[in-house]
């Protein structure tokens, strides 16, 4: 249940429909950081790609699990940035790759397997993507929003 400092949202969607949902997500919930939490191969990185295809004429560089960070260029001329710390193994590790500095420098900051983040993210969005247990294309949508 929500407290009164947050709203949820929800969705369910095929993968079919992950650009419509991509176009959703960015009509509803504001710019700032989003905490993207899904066990490994439920979307994540799939939903970001759309995200910032809707946000950025750039090409999406893939998941940066290894480089930890890409870069990108709204059609405004903003920041977007694209984290995966999946590799990332403590939060020193955390913030000797410069995680911090990015927090207020982008529009949109995206983090896949955000757990060490979270402790340095006030008003963060949270994003929860589940599969379906009975249809392998199906998703299912939560975005906890802060008031």
């Amino acid at each position: 249940m929500p407290t009164s400092e947050e709203k949820i949202l929800k969705r369910a969607y095929s993968l079919d429909e992950i650009d419509e949902v991509a176009r959703w997500i960015l009509d509803r919930v504001p710019a700032g950081v989003w905490l993207l939490d899904a066990p490994m191969g439920a979307g994540k990185t799939t939903l970001v790609a759309r995200l910032v295809g809707q946000l950025s004429d750039e090409a999406f560089s893939g998941s940066p699990t290894f480089s930890l960070v890409h870069e990108y260029r709204m059609r405004d001329g903003r920041p977007l940035f694209h984290w995966d710390l999946y590799r990332i193994k403590d939060t020193e590790e955390l913030l000797g790759a410069g995680f911090a500095e990015y927090l207020d420098r982008g529009a949109y900051v995206f983090v896949e397997w955000p757990a060490l983040a979270e402790d340095f993210v006030e008003n963060a969005v949270r994003i929860k993507l589940r599969p379906d247990e009975k249809r392998a294309d199906r998703r299912h949508l939560e975005i906890r929003l802060p008031i």
